[in-house]
């Protein structure tokens, strides 16, 4: 059965992957049929690069996507918008922590102060 997946490439700590059709039983960066797309997940933010179309016409031969490929492919899908709102969230997320970090720094200030009166 032929299979929709990541085959690893890069160095040790950078890691890329290819989007490759290969039989199932084939090791991880063993012999493919066709590259179909990359991916690079260490870039801020992620490069994604998937052919669509050839990913369709392969699951309309019988190609089985793996999970990650799938989860990747709707994510293409829905495009740069869904892209910018993670990382509007992972913004959004970070801020709290920061201003936090300043009110305990002006509480710990004012401790002081009111200790030296």
């Amino acid at each position: 059965m032929l299979t929709i997946r990541l085959r690893r490439a890069g160095s040790k700590r950078d890691p890329h992957y290819r989007v490759v059709v290969t039989d199932s039983r084939a090791a991880r960066d063993g012999r493919f049929v066709e590259i179909l797309g990359h991916y690079h997940p260490r870039r801020q933010p992620a490069e994604i690069v998937f052919d669509v179309e050839k990913i369709e016409g392969w699951v309309d031969k019988g190609a089985q996507m793996s999970d990650t490929v799938r989860n990747l492919l709707n994510v293409v899908k829905r495009g740069d918008a869904a892209g910018a709102e993670i990382a509007a969230a992972a913004e959004a997320e970070a801020e709290p922590a920061a201003e936090e970090t300043e009110s305990a720094a002006d509480d710990a200030g004012a401790d002081k102060d009111s200790a030296a009166e």
